[in-house]
């Protein structure tokens, strides 16, 4: 596949009438990459598979009609902010309502004209494009570049569901700098803020697969998720982390304990189930930071929940 069709955004067509499916094919393939859907339960299966950016979505299906669709996709938190367009032949404005209630962004008419079908599709594409940008701007941190604690947060939602469905282990890392407040206290916040900075794209060195993320979601405390890792990786990936920090040799003259600024990691690691709370895990990786820096800090402690 060559680059300009990777850029093209993604829609899925879902209607259960093969000539509705293929003309909306036929116009818009030159623009976008199309998958179809021929039922509500293919649909969502497809977009847990591969989310696609805007849904045409037909109301009257057999078993699981388009408003189920609609609230399904709206309840889950992967797919809730996909845009949806309903395709109807119904006219009423309770029909109309009853749709943006439950999220839809626009209606389209049957019989298709195309024109308009290509028009609102391009509208509500930009849209999306716009909101995406202001929620990835929303959370980044400002001083490092790093994601922040509300990405953090909604990331983890997600993974943690995702581990859940597929009965997987997930892991999360909590990391605090050692002797912070000394640091500043001795060279100034303009270095804190340097020394921040150094750390955070070390943390982002440190991380090889896609699916790991590292933020910042305190003053000088970092987090870092990783989605389908055990123990024993999440183990490793911490000390990497460690080592990579104090390896940056930043000078510390003001830390008790050591010459160069230093990092201690709490790791927890549970396949979860629905009965647990995703802070249980959260709780167990901050007692064992807890452990770390009580036992001479610049190390890291796991535990396998």
């Amino acid at each position: 596949m060559d680059a300009s069709s990777r850029a093209k955004p993604r829609i899925l067509i879902v209607d259960d009438v093969p000539v509705n499916c293929r003309l909306l094919l036929e116009s818009l393939k030159g623009d976008y990459k199309i998958d179809i859907a021929t039922s509500g339960e293919q649909a969502l299966l497809m977009v847990t598979k591969n989310p696609p950016d805007l849904i045409l979505l037909d109301i009257m299906m057999p078993r699981m009609d388009g408003y189920e669709v609609c609230e399904r996709l709206k309840q889950d938190s992967t797919s809730q902010d996909i845009p949806i367009i309903f395709l109807t032949a119904k006219n009423s404005k309770e029909d109309e309502a009853r749709g943006f209630e439950w999220g839809v962004v626009d209606y389209i008419s049957k019989p298709f004209h195309i024109p308009v079908v290509k028009a609102r599709i391009r509208t509500h594409l930009q849209l999306k494009r716009r909101c995406d940008l202001l929620n990835r701007l929303a959370s980044v941190d400002a001083l490092t570049g790093i994601p922040n604690r509300r990405h953090f947060t909604d990331a983890f939602e997600v993974e943690w569901r995702r581990a859940i469905r597929g009965g997987s282990s997930i892991s999360v890392m909590l990391i605090d700098v050692d002797y912070f407040k000394q640091y500043n206290d001795t060279y100034g916040h303009s270095a804190g803020d340097e020394c921040l900075k150094r750390i955070a794209r070390s943390l982002q060195a440190s991380l090889n697969r896609p699916g790991d993320s590292a933020a910042r979601i305190g003053g000088e405390e970092f987090a870092v998720l990783l989605p389908e890792t055990d123990a024993l990786g999440a183990a490793m990936l911490a000390e990497r982390i460690r080592s990579g920090v104090e390896e940056l040799g930043i000078p510390h003259e003001g830390s008790a304990q050591f010459d160069v600024v230093t990092v201690s990691a709490g790791v927890a690691t549970v396949t979860p189930s629905d009965h647990m709370e995703r802070n249980t895990l959260l709780n167990a990786a901050d007692e064992m930071l807890y452990q770390a820096k009580e036992k001479g800090r610049n190390q890291v402690i796991g535990r396998e929940l």
